[in-house]
């Protein structure tokens, strides 16, 4: 029998990012905590991240996952290995400095801005049908008619279908001939409503970008990464989350100066 926890957090745990060198920068900062408490109520907790190995799919020109045995129980007592992996490898989440020379690192990012609510718009369907789809104005409001109006502060993920594509890395890139990739994403003037009109925290995908693969002037990753917003990708089991009502938490590396971190992230699913 399932059963049902309940924790408490800061109420800017729920709200958009803020990172707390923005106001040195001179960057207004993103909503904080108002002081309140609130409530994540969950029955069960889905980890979103992928397993790490030296086969994932790793985007073009990025550094080889490297696993080398450092120590064994045979010859030392212990087991240890060193890890060599790209900072946007695998499961994970975009700095603003990836995008916008001297903007934050991701060690910058306040524990309370990698709490949020999160939704999920389902367009399986239509990538399977196009693999340069990218999320329309119309897809967010048909959602929100059915689900209600997203919340200020959510993470909004897509869920494309590429989840399943991970073990197949020709695939999940869908290179042609001319180098071109082509994997679905959120049309850069969707994002910028979205972030304007919804007041969105950040956004995800279950693809390689949140950009889709034609987008080469990355509008959505520069679009939220200007506000110092969340960017993960590469996620995994959308498919076991709700539209609206979970909780995500993003664990990072905080890498001094990282342009990005593999992530652990897991969804508190009502």
């Amino acid at each position: 029998m399932r059963t049902r926890s309940i924790v408490t957090v800061a109420a800017g745990a729920l709200l958009a990012a803020s990172l707390t060198g923005a106001a040195a920068r001179g960057r207004p900062a993103s909503s904080g905590s108002d002081g309140a408490a609130h409530t994540i109520t969950y029955r069960s907790i889905i980890g979103l991240s992928h397993v790490i190995d030296p086969d994932i799919p790793l985007w073009p020109g990025d550094p080889a996952v490297e696993l080398t045995p450092v120590a064994d129980f045979a010859d030392d007592g212990y087991y240890l290995r060193s890890l060599t992996i790209g900072e946007h490898s695998g499961t994970h989440m975009n700095a603003p400095n990836s995008f916008h020379e001297g903007g934050a690192s991701i060690d910058e990012y306040p524990a309370q801005s990698l709490v949020a609510p999160v939704v999920v718009i389902d367009v399986r369907e239509h990538a399977a049908d196009d693999p340069d789809y990218a999320l329309t104005r119309d897809d967010v409001e048909a959602w929100e008619r059915t689900n209600g109006r997203v919340p200020d502060g959510s993470v909004v993920v897509l869920f494309t279908g590429w989840q399943d594509r991970w073990g197949d890395a020709a695939a999940f890139f869908g290179e042609d001939a001319a180098g071109g990739l082509h994997f679905p994403g959120f049309d850069g003037d969707t994002t910028r409503w979205l972030l304007d009109e919804r007041h969105i925290a950040g956004v995800g995908i279950d693809t390689h970008g949140v950009d889709p693969g034609q987008d080469e002037d990355f509008r959505t990753n520069t679009a939220v990464l200007a506000g110092d917003g969340i960017v993960l990708e590469n996620l995994t089991n959308l498919d076991q989350l709700p539209p609206t009502g979970a909780t995500i938490a993003i664990g990072i590396l905080r890498l001094a100066g990282g342009s990005g971190s593999p992530a652990g992230v897991l969804a508190f699913v009502p």
